[in-house]
């Protein structure tokens, strides 16, 4: 796997902090593939994050929403000795991080079938929204009446 120097770039930008994480933090979570999950655009505003974690109870996962990053961790705790003869179903402890754009929320968790789902929602304030603006000046009614004259 590369590995990429950032610092040249740290010297001749300004503001671009988030991207060099972002960049950083996705390098990193390529070499741990645990445990596995989708990411879906359900519609224009609306993802949803789904991790398979067959074996843990709700009880076992911590979800924490923060400025742009969705935490997910998991920790199997071992009530009593067992002797497995084949072990596929890994339950080891777990972190995963996703980082969100701006904008977007954490709005439900739900855990169905070994699959912890969680909604996203991109909500952007009024503020933030495109409008259109009114443009002032010459009046249509005024356009009217030059053409009246000239004819």
């Amino acid at each position: 796997m590369r590995t990429y120097d950032f610092s040249p770039l740290w010297r001749s930008t300004v503001g671009f902090d988030r991207l060099f994480d972002l960049a950083e933090m996705a390098q990193r979570a390529g070499e741990d593939n645990y445990p596995p999950y989708n990411i879906e655009r359900l519609t224009e505003d609306r993802y949803q994050i789904s991790l398979a974690v067959a074996g843990f109870a709700p009880n076992e996962i911590a979800i924490t929403a923060e400025q742009n990053v969705v935490t997910v961790e998991g920790s199997k705790s071992e009530k009593a000795e067992r002797e497995f003869l084949y072990r596929g179903i890994s339950t080891r402890s777990f972190r995963r991080q996703f980082s969100l754009a701006d904008y977007v929320q954490v709005k439900s968790a739900a855990f169905d079938n070994g699959l912890l789902k969680i909604e996203l929602v991109r909500e952007i304030p009024e503020a933030m929204k495109p409008r259109r603006i009114a443009i002032s000046g010459v009046s249509t009614d005024n356009v009217q009446k030059l053409e009246a004259k000239a004819a």
